[in-house]
């Protein structure tokens, strides 16, 4: 049976060689800890689930050992990304105050393209004045929404997408180790599903093998696909110009199914290629437009609702 214990934590590498892919940029780092005093400030981009804040956390446990929770303060800055959190918490924990045989404190500012601007800049500040006694490792999805000035202070490195055979091979080696029961086109199925994002693939896994065993059918079951082929649907009423409906239909996927926004779009997106639609070119860019909307905050069931709006004027093209 599975265990209680979230796996996406009892699987996660405590040692920077432990680390599922990323080689360049593991090997860069290894060479930046052969001299830690002189550890430069470290930037991660990439998209989720890659391995950023993993890495993160190895380079604070090789660099403080068995004090790395001491001096180590990691925050989510999209749940506190206003000035106050910078001024209070980072500011406080960044003091030199009781250093005891360590290099330096660790701050992990994790999401921090979501800081505001103003947040930001009295960052960039306390950079410059604790760059003695504190290095920061700042992780973002989005390495243009961090300001100028924090990324040329910071060493950079772009984490790269996870590929499918790798996510496949360490999916295989925890069923293993947790006794489940596997195939390879359950396993595919998983990855396919978890688009590079080697969190979310764990995360699914382990809802899957609740299930008993990780197949296809258990799979889709788990992760809500057994209800993709509606979002084709979907997109026929829309393009028929039967907006209530489509709306009503997308509202039940999201709602009642709990299929995402962003696996919506995900779905219509290709399921455009299937329904062989025409002005394919035009309908893609208006997807990719919503997407846009919904990803810099915008309330996504009225941006849903205006998409398939737009939808119908190509059926009547």
């Amino acid at each position: 049976m599975p265990s209680n214990i979230m796996w996406v934590e009892k699987y996660r590498p405590t040692k920077l060689t432990e680390v599922i892919d990323q080689k360049e940029i593991i090997s860069s780092l290894q060479s930046l800890l052969k001299n830690q005093a002189e550890m430069p400030h470290l930037l991660f981009s990439g998209s989720a689930g890659v391995g950023k804040t993993t890495v993160a956390l190895c380079i604070s446990k090789q660099v403080l050992d068995d004090r790395w929770q001491t001096y180590t303060l990691e925050l989510n800055a999209s749940d506190e990304r206003g000035i106050n959190m910078v001024r209070e918490r980072v500011k406080k924990f960044s003091r030199y105050a009781g250093l005891e045989d360590i290099p330096f404190k660790i701050i992990i500012l994790d999401e921090a393209d979501e800081m505001t601007a103003d947040a930001q800049t009295a960052l960039r500040r306390i950079i410059e004045d604790t760059s003695e006694h504190c290095r920061f490792i700042l992780i973002a999805n989005n390495i243009s929404k961090i300001i100028t000035p924090i990324q040329s202070r910071c060493a950079v490195f772009k984490f790269t997408t996870i590929p499918e055979k790798m996510i496949v091979s360490h999916l295989k080696s925890i069923t293993k180790k947790e006794k489940i029961k596997s195939d390879d086109k359950g396993l595919e199925t998983v990855s396919d599903y978890s688009g590079g994002d080697l969190r979310h693939a764990i995360n699914l896994l382990q809802a899957t093998a609740s299930l008993g065993e990780v197949s296809e059918a258990n799979v889709k079951a788990s992760a809500g696909l057994t209800k993709t082929k509606d979002v084709t649907g979907v997109l026929k009423l829309a393009l028929d110009g039967k907006l209530t409906n489509a709306r009503n239909k997308m509202i039940e996927l999201i709602k009642v199914y709990g299929m995402s926004e962003s696996d919506f779009l995900k779905y219509i997106n290709r399921a455009v290629f299937e329904t062989k639609a025409n002005n394919i070119s035009e309908i893609l860019e208006t997807i990719a437009k919503y997407d846009y909307r919904i990803l810099v905050g915008s309330n996504p069931e009225i941006q849903l609702s205006a998409l398939l709006a737009e939808l119908g004027k190509f059926g009547k093209k």
